[in-house]
């Protein structure tokens, strides 16, 4: 009869450890999924593609006039990346004048196949500033209208950090200044570009609001 009670008393105390080694082990398999999340919430953060653009914002183009580029077609930044910058120009309906300009100079040809230049591009706004009588005798005074759109060329091509205090001989045998930072330049202490570091397939261009007038 002992012999049966002692029997009874363990099968008793193995049936009351059983549950609580079934919670010690549960309890175990939380916490190592707590510290899971928590190593997961711990661990720093990869880097955002937007840091990325950041830092390489200034390869593209900048500048308030840029929004009126067209997003597509022969106008559009990746359209005129694709052709030489007299035609790139052309296909840029804000540039009409200065186009009208270079042909009336002679100069499609010698900006089209020029190597690595830059071209400081007037929009038509910036030709409207200058006096209708002015303008037209400009244009119809070919030696004079080459003097004036040469000054407009630089043969290398320009970064904006080049033009944050840059001077630079352009192909009349002028000097060009320019100054600036972030995205804000001024070129001739005159002209403020409004769309900057567009590409062309031969040149980097930065179009202005003014005429750039070299000194006599």
């Amino acid at each position: 009869m002992n012999t049966r009670i002692r029997r009874t008393v363990g099968l008793l105390a193995a049936a009351a450890v059983l549950p609580l080694a079934l919670t010690a082990c549960s309890g175990d398999s939380g916490d190592s999924g707590n510290s899971g999340a928590s190593n997961a919430a711990s661990a720093p953060a990869a880097p955002s593609s937007g840091g990325t653009d950041g830092t390489s914002g200034m390869d593209r183009p900048f500048g308030p006039a840029c929004s009126s580029v067209p997003e597509e077609g022969a106008g559009s930044f990746d359209g005129m990346a694709q052709d030489p910058v007299a035609t790139a120009a052309s296909n840029n309906p804000a540039l009409s004048t200065l186009v009208t300009a270079v042909k009336k100079a002679g100069l499609v040809d010698t900006l089209n196949n020029a190597q690595d230049i830059t071209v400081f591009a007037p929009t038509d706004d910036a030709f409207a500033k200058i006096p209708k009588e002015t303008l037209d005798a400009v244009l119809a005074d070919k030696e004079k209208l080459t003097r004036i759109l040469t000054h407009h060329v630089v043969g290398q091509r320009l970064t904006p950090a080049d033009l944050e205090n840059g001077s630079f001989e352009t192909l009349g045998k002028t000097e060009v200044t320019t100054s600036g930072s972030g995205e804000s330049y001024t070129v001739d202490d005159s002209a403020e570009v409004v769309c900057g570091n567009v590409r062309t397939a031969n040149a980097n261009v930065y179009i202005i609001d003014s005429v750039l007038m070299p000194e006599d």
